[in-house]
């Protein structure tokens, strides 16, 4: 039956799926006990963007959506913009031009009710122009349709999360106006404990007091939290999570990430999910991913094997992996600051390679024959990394590996001292090889690929022309 424009936004133009109606009609029975509900937006750094709706604007909104501003996705990581506003800000998307409003479309099976929050509700959105088409730059899409590709091949994505990061104790917010700019001066804080004693008791027992607030905060969102660590640096954290299926698990980091921070911040905490805080004696934080396809008729592990450590599947899955590692460091490791974790002997990768059990490799592989729950751990990722841009990744060049079926080679056994292609040691030269690899183009779309290439190039820029400690303690008495 033809649509007419009386017709609600959502139900005009088919956005959502017979799930997604079931639980608005969830969502609406329960909007008399909340005051506010936070509709979020995954931007293209994989930050948390949206607005506070009142319970009747959050019904309204479950019809026609609600207008969100594209502006934002010309901002790099420190709100600069990365084109001009007004000049060639659409990438070759003529929709763009001018930077319009959009329509953020909620998720209605992604509502949680915060339990920091008093009588508040939160649920993820989807960006689309005013035509109902969806916007090519919202990464939630980017990573839609790579599930989509893979379950044309009767595959499902799993994937387990692993999560590194620093809890600190809040001293100074700096909240003078002088402090204000952006980037904003960071906080001055103070250790939790002294870190250096991995894995030890005593340590986590004197981080207990916000890991156990954190640990509910994860349990009242519904999230699937298995292990709190303590790491190597003084305060840092890994949190880890069962298995989670194709979306979820991003949607899973997007909302794990926001709750750290808020939470923290309201009992006078800082977090910081930054690769390699400049603050004396701590260490690089990492995010490893572990992935496995399903086979979606049987609903067995696709990776694994009765006669072999990995599958045919898993090998050419493997080998599209490390094909495409170099240009996939844009969007496993997206931030100038992540580079300075890959460091020989440092526990995150330097080298393509993959091995056996070896933490040193950049896919460390964890199974054997007969293990049903045999899967790939990539340890190339940083904490701060956009999820569904870094799930797309691994999506993406695993489909050209199986496509083509390439050949995973062999594993390393020294993995810092093989003679392997080295990762990009820098966000730049990340960069050069995502525009040299045409993978990306073809699976996300050349618009796709120049609008990040180009927020990215703004970010590189800014750095570029800042002075650092180092060249004014390098240069400033010898010259």
């Amino acid at each position: 039956m033809p649509t007419t424009l009386t017709e609600p936004f959502i139900a005009r133009h088919d956005l959502w799926t017979a799930e997604q109606h079931a639980a608005a009609e969830d969502v609406l029975a329960q909007l008399d006990s909340l005051e506010q509900i936070r509709i979020g937006w995954g931007d293209q750094h994989g930050i948390v963007r949206g607005k506070a709706l009142t319970p009747r604007e959050l019904a309204r909104s479950l019809r026609e959506g609600k207008d969100f501003q594209t502006a934002t996705l010309i901002m790099d990581t420190a709100n600069v913009p990365s084109v001009p506003p007004f000049g060639h800000a659409g990438f070759g998307v003529e929709a763009m031009t001018g930077l319009p409003d959009a329509v953020l479309v909620p998720d209605p099976t992604t509502f949680r009710v915060l339990p920091w929050a008093e009588r508040t509700g939160w649920m993820l959105a989807d960006l689309h122009f005013r035509s109902g088409e969806p916007v090519p730059f919202c990464t939630r899409g980017v990573l839609r349709r790579q599930l989509t590709r893979l379950a044309e091949l009767g595959y499902g994505y799993r994937c387990g999360v692993e999560m590194e990061f620093y809890v600190t104790r809040l001293l100074d917010p700096h909240l003078a106006p002088a402090a204000a700019g952006y980037p904003p001066d960071p906080p001055t804080v103070e250790v939790l404990a002294h870190g250096y004693q991995y894995l030890t008791d005593n340590r986590l027992d004197e981080a207990d007091a916000i890991l156990r607030i954190l640990q509910r905060t994860c349990e009242a969102l519904g999230l699937p939290l298995c292990t709190i660590e303590d790491e190597w640096g003084p305060g840092q954290c890994e949190f880890t999570f069962s298995p989670m299926d194709g979306a979820a698990a991003a949607d899973a980091v997007l909302l794990f990430r926001s709750a750290v921070k808020q939470v923290c911040r309201r009992h006078g905490y800082h977090a910081t999910f930054m690769a390699r805080p400049a603050l004396e004696n701590f260490f690089s934080s990492g995010w490893h991913l572990h992935q496995s396809l399903v086979d979606l008729q049987s609903g067995d592990n696709a990776f694994a094997s009765e006669d072999a450590a990995l599958s045919p599947t898993a090998r050419a899955f493997l080998g599209g992996l490390l094909e495409h590692a170099r240009a996939a460091s844009v969007f496993t490791t997206p931030t100038i600051n992540g580079y300075k974790r890959f460091r020989p002997d440092s526990f995150a990768p330097d080298k393509v390679a993959w091995a056996f059990e070896n933490r040193g490799a950049m896919i460390r592989v964890c199974g054997q024959a007969g293990d049903d729950s045999t899967h790939l751990e990539n340890r190339a990722g940083e904490p701060a990394a956009n999820p569904y841009l870094y799930l797309a990744s691994q999506i993406a060049s695993g489909l050209d590996g199986l496509e083509r079926q390439l050949d995973c080679g062999e594993p390393v056994s020294m993995a810092y001292t093989a003679q392997r292609p080295a990762l990009p040691t820098s966000l730049m030269q990340a960069t050069e090889a995502l525009r040299a690899d045409p993978l990306f183009a073809r699976a996300f779309g050349q618009p796709f690929i120049d609008y990040l290439l180009t927020v990215k190039a703004s970010e590189i820029s800014r750095f570029l022309a800042t002075v650092t400690d180092w060249e004014q303690r390098e240069y400033f008495e010898v010259y």
